[in-house]
């Protein structure tokens, strides 16, 4: 709040510089926000000890590797197979319990067309546990 008195034209006003005092004020206001320990509101439990041997799968999950060449050969755990081979592969890994896990790894050369056909049959046969790995060579 500043107060005017008008005067004389050729006395000088007087006004006291708010912009220095607010300035400080905003300094000692963040040195106290940053200086105040953080309130933690903790609740203290006894938890029991985490046993190792209650993460391990009960079940060794198969993997399959499957692999497409850039020239359209598909591989099935390193062995070459035609499409009706793999449809029975799928078919019979569909069937299992648990299923296997089909680590898809295509060819960074592949054509796409083959990779999706590939990932058709598996959907339309009923492989839910399919995934790509290899993609660290898209990468480079």
């Amino acid at each position: 709040m500043s107060m005017e008195v008008k005067r004389g034209e050729s006395d000088p006003m007087i006004e006291m510089n708010m912009t220095p005092l607010i300035d400080v004020m905003l300094v000692l206001l963040t040195l106290l926000i940053i200086t105040l320990p953080i309130q933690t509101h903790a609740v203290k439990l006894d938890m029991p000890r985490p046993n190792p041997s209650a993460n391990k799968p009960l079940i060794d999950i198969p993997k399959v590797r499957l692999t497409i060449d850039f020239d359209g050969t598909i591989l099935w755990n390193g062995s070459p197979v035609t499409r009706d081979t793999l449809d029975g592969y799928f078919m019979d890994a569909s069937l299992q319990d648990p299923q296997p896990e089909i680590h898809l790894e295509p060819n960074k050369l592949a054509k796409y067309d083959v990779v999706a056909k590939v990932l058709a049959d598996a959907q339309r046969l009923g492989v839910r546990k399919i995934g790509f790995t290899g993609l660290d060579q898209y990468m480079q």
